[in-house]
């Protein structure tokens, strides 16, 4: 996987259906939230997703608006809010516009961190996409302590042998490269394929 490209994270076909799924490497798609009162949200964010697609980026940012007021109903804490910030961000993040991008990844942030806790795998996911935003624009130094941050709760609650540390120290090499740290960024790499090679081992593709 390219330091620099983007790539389309595995997800269920249910998550497939509502959410955005092109990011930077180190994005990990949301899970999805479903209710009864949901389904106007899940349309929504159908339409959003089907928008990006088509590069309708307009009609996506329309879509993902009128989401957002559907889930601020289900509640300041509702890990749906914190979906559809995370998609409104990465939509502004891949048309530069950075200000907007930062409000609502850090949104989707700090909803997170009420709604699950500090340290939930969840959580890393949000800190690596304003990782990633802050790593875009070369801001290197808010970059990596979200990077750091991000890995050492992967590590925590998924295990050092988890296939998302591979990914976090693959995101955290590419600033080290970036900022000329060559020889940190090469054993975190290493690490890292290493990682991937057992759980390749152990989990083989027919």
């Amino acid at each position: 996987m390219s330091n620099t490209g983007l790539a389309v994270r595995g997800v269920t076909t249910m998550l497939k259906r509502i959410s955005i799924a092109v990011t930077l490497a180190c994005l990990a798609l949301w899970p999805t939230y479903t209710s009864a009162q949901g389904g106007l949200w899940e349309t929504y964010m159908a339409a959003a997703t089907k928008a990006y697609q088509q590069g309708n980026y307009p009609e996506a940012e329309k879509q993902l608006g009128a989401a957002l007021k559907e889930s601020e109903g289900f509640g300041p804490q509702d890990p749906r809010l914190a979906t559809n910030l995370n998609n409104l961000g990465e939509l502004y993040r891949l048309q530069s516009r950075y200000a907007e991008a930062e409000q609502h990844y850090k949104w989707a942030l700090a909803v997170l961190e009420k709604a699950l806790r500090p340290a939930h795998p969840q959580v890393a996911t949000s800190l690596n996409n304003l990782a990633a935003l802050y790593h875009a624009q070369g801001r290197y130094a808010g970059a990596e302590q979200l990077y750091k941050r991000s890995l050492g709760i992967r590590e925590k609650t998924l295990g050092p042998e988890h296939p998302h540390v591979a990914t976090s120290l693959l995101n955290y090499a590419a600033l080290l490269r970036a900022t000329g740290r060559s020889d940190e960024a090469e054993r975190m790499e290493t690490r890292a394929k290493a990682i991937r090679a057992r759980n390749a081992k152990q989990n083989p593709v027919n």
